[in-house]
């Protein structure tokens, strides 16, 4: 993301498309999150002395299926088709929790880092575009990204730039949620 809000495009019905280019891909990535704490969940709750952890991630977890829910009902509610790649944000997301996970318990903490690094970008452009014409939805983005930011600081703490690949794996995971925006908010 460019770091710069989106001008309002011109035309009729304009406002309203880009309304639901950012809904749809804001659930899919919430729909994504759930995925990749599952698959790190799933894991860890299997390794020995990782109950802890797998503990964390369900947290986790449930706070991401929270604002699942919350875009499900902006879906209805607004009218706008989810994305079509749901199936594959779904395995995809699984698999990349499972991976990170399979790696260690640093590398499942350097995947939550990138992810959520990118994510809170991506909101923060989307607060910048919409503050002006819908302030209460700028205010809820604004509650994610707080609450995504919370999962990024706390992957660091506990460790997550010491996982063996870091830069690499981060950059990878970095470059493949800005893929899957830019995918999500089209089709």
């Amino acid at each position: 993301m460019s770091g710069k809000p989106v001008p309002p495009r011109p035309g009729r019905g304009a406002q309203a498309a880009r309304l639901a280019e950012i809904l749809r891909v804001d659930h899919a990535g919430e729909l994504a999150a759930v995925q990749i704490y599952r698959g790190q969940r799933a894991v860890m709750s299997t390794a020995a002395g990782k109950a802890k952890l797998a503990g964390h991630f369900a947290e986790l977890e449930a706070q991401e299926a929270e604002h699942l829910a919350r875009f499900d009902r902006l879906l209805t509610e607004k009218r706008v088709r989810p994305t079509a790649l749901a199936p594959v944000w779904r395995l995809a997301g699984f698999a990349l929790g499972a991976g990170t996970a399979l790696l260690g318990e640093k590398a499942a903490h350097a995947c939550t880092e990138a992810v959520e690094t990118v994510i809170e970008q991506h909101y923060a452009d989307q607060i910048a575009e919409l503050a002006p014409r819908d302030p209460e939805l700028a205010a809820e983005l604004s509650r994610f990204r707080d609450e995504e930011l919370a999962h990024r600081d706390a992957a660091v703490e506990e460790g997550a730039r010491e996982a063996p690949g870091y830069a690499l794996l981060s950059a990878v995971i970095g470059a493949g949620c800005r893929a899957a925006i830019k995918i999500s908010e089209k089709l």
